[in-house]
């Protein structure tokens, strides 16, 4: 490997200022604002999040997803209940997610706990998926170890062919899971990395926003 310097590498952040008084009162209002806000712009996938687990011997891990659903309750998002995500929520429940929006210098940060979602509501959302991707979801055992890709194409192909005229069977190891928050950081990046950040956390039920230095 080359020893590589990233130093120089970098780019200004020229948003406009995020100011407290401009911030809804409630956080899932105001990443409501700003998912619409990505929604409407270029961003490339502005539904993907990266979900961050902790192991039960504290190990962290991170990965992509997809959220497919939220509201003021929390954040659903889908995924192998067999995954390294679902065996860490198994053991310990709690997790973060992270947007990151870089066209328009803004990233959201989510940590709550996790519960997996009521079966039909997963079976549901399953059912309307493209046909391939429910047979993927039944075929792959997500994060078991594979001989080749050989292997996994073959079995693919093979419930292709056997489900072609058929309703795919849900898998039961397959699921949701909604994160409830209980914090939010909106960031929104400012000239000279003096970047505008605020937070929400819950006293006595009720939503408070502050101010953190960048």
């Amino acid at each position: 490997m080359s020893n590589r310097d990233l130093h120089r590498h970098g780019r200004p952040y020229l948003a406009t200022p995020l100011n407290k008084q401009d911030l809804a009162d409630h956080p899932s209002t105001q990443f409501d604002i700003w998912m619409q806000e990505a929604l409407e712009s270029d961003i490339l996938d502005p539904t993907a999040a990266t979900l961050a687990t902790v192991s039960q011997k504290s190990q962290p891990s991170a990965r992509i997803v997809l959220i497919k659903a939220y509201n003021k309750t929390g954040f659903v998002f889908y995924t192998n209940y067999t995954s390294r995500k679902a065996t860490d929520l198994e053991k310990n429940p709690k997790a973060c997610l992270l947007f990151f929006w870089a066209s328009v210098y803004r990233q959201v940060r989510i940590e709550g706990k996790v519960k997996k979602i009521p079966l039909e509501m997963s079976s549901k959302y399953f059912h309307s998926r493209p046909f391939e991707s429910q047979v993927a979801a039944l075929t792959s055992s997500q994060s078991s170890l594979l001989q080749n890709r050989k292997q996994l194409e073959q079995a693919f192909t093979k419930n292709c062919k056997k489900y072609c005229s058929l309703s795919v069977p849900y898998p039961d190891s397959w699921g949701g899971y909604e994160l409830l928050p209980h914090y939010f950081e909106f960031w929104q990046g400012r000239p000279n990395r003096l970047h505008d950040r605020f937070i929400y956390t819950q006293e006595d039920s009720q939503w408070v926003k502050q101010r953190l230095a960048p």
